[in-house]
């Protein structure tokens, strides 16, 4: 049954008429053509396809669009602003936290996410945050420092 979906998204009021079934990941990547979030098993497993709601990292893949109504969705397209990376992606990008770069938008918005509710976690609360987030080239020891140097460079930006 299709209907007239409103939400915010990337800061910006948004209507999607669809299917109310669909998942966001689908409205994000075919009607907004924000391929940032990715495809990856479409079953909620690997994590590739995470995006903030509300603040919270969430699977959009699972995430029925009809689940958006009033919401704020974040996708990793909404990070970077005047040219300036978030803090979070300069740590990727600086740690090496990447080979096919694949999973990184949905392990940085992971770690925003993590750092929204936690300014300076501990290396068992950043593992905890990062579980089920996977990656295939198996870059987690970057991925790691990439979280911890995200942290310092999200408090000195505060």
């Amino acid at each position: 049954m299709k209907t007239t979906v409103q939400f915010t998204l990337n800061g910006k009021p948004q209507r999607a008429a669809t299917e109310s079934r669909r998942s966001l990941l689908e409205v994000l990547r075919e009607d907004f053509d924000l391929t940032g979030t990715k495809y990856g098993c479409g079953e909620g497993d690997c994590r590739a396809c995470t995006v903030l709601i509300d603040g919270r990292a969430v699977r959009s893949c699972q995430t029925d669009i009809g689940d958006v109504a009033g919401a704020k969705v974040e996708t990793i397209e909404s990070l970077a602003t005047n040219g300036k990376l978030h803090p979070v992606q300069e740590a990727f990008v600086k740690e090496g936290a990447m080979q096919c770069g694949y999973c990184v938008p949905g392990m940085v918005l992971t770690t925003v996410a993590l750092l929204k509710r936690t300014a300076n976690p501990t290396r068992e609360q950043m593992v905890e945050a990062l579980n089920g987030n996977l990656c295939r080239c198996c870059g987690y020891v970057n991925i790691l420092k990439a979280v911890e140097r995200a942290a310092q460079l999200t408090k000195e930006a505060k």
